[in-house]
């Protein structure tokens, strides 16, 4: 897997909205921003396993696995990624 040092994906920083990072921080796992239907979207690894070709971006100990296709699209993650049903689990 590719690193992603200080959120940089493809030549351009991806930032990842506080808000986002307390909710990986509170689940104490890893996410994957992967492509939906409806554009981009943030699920657990436990839902939609990364991929050897995703970039990494680290949050504490956890890390935001980001697929290359969406990669080059995202400026920024935010909680509006992340589906309604994903506040019932």
């Amino acid at each position: 897997m590719k690193n992603c040092d200080d959120n940089c994906a493809i030549g351009h920083d991806i930032v990842v909205s506080d808000d986002v990072k307390s909710y990986i921080l509170q689940r104490n796992i890893d996410f994957r921003v992967c492509t939906s239907c409806g554009g981009p979207v943030l699920l657990s690894t436990t839902v939609k396993p990364p991929k050897p070709s995703d970039y990494e971006i680290y949050v504490g100990d956890n890390i935001i696995y980001v697929s290359i296709y969406q990669a080059r699209y995202l400026d920024r993650i935010d909680m509006d990624m992340v589906p309604a049903y994903c506040d019932y689990l």
